[in-house]
């Protein structure tokens, strides 16, 4: 179910990089880039540090976006919540 809910919350975002490409390429290239990761290093075996890099990008972007994106904030806020009861 935690799976699930992770890849329902990455749809999410990518719906509103969809948004974000017509207003602020800038915030649509990072998060497109932070998908990515969060992709490539779920499907790898547990590796402390990949997963406090992966957790310190996280709180990155929610620290640069909170004030003018904040759909694209509550969606990342929701994908820690998700990492974190996945053990990440």
């Amino acid at each position: 179910m935690t799976h699930d809910k992770l890849q329902n919350d990455l749809e999410r975002l990518r719906a509103e990089l969809a948004v974000l490409a017509r207003h602020d390429p800038t915030a649509r290239d990072k998060l497109d880039r932070l998908i990515n990761d969060i992709e490539e290093r779920i499907g790898q075996p547990a590796d402390e540090t990949s997963h406090h890099g992966l957790v310190g990008g996280i709180r990155d972007a929610i620290r640069q976006f909170e004030t003018e994106h904040p759909r694209a904030t509550a969606i990342l806020n929701d994908i820690m919540v998700t990492l974190s009861n996945m053990g990440i």
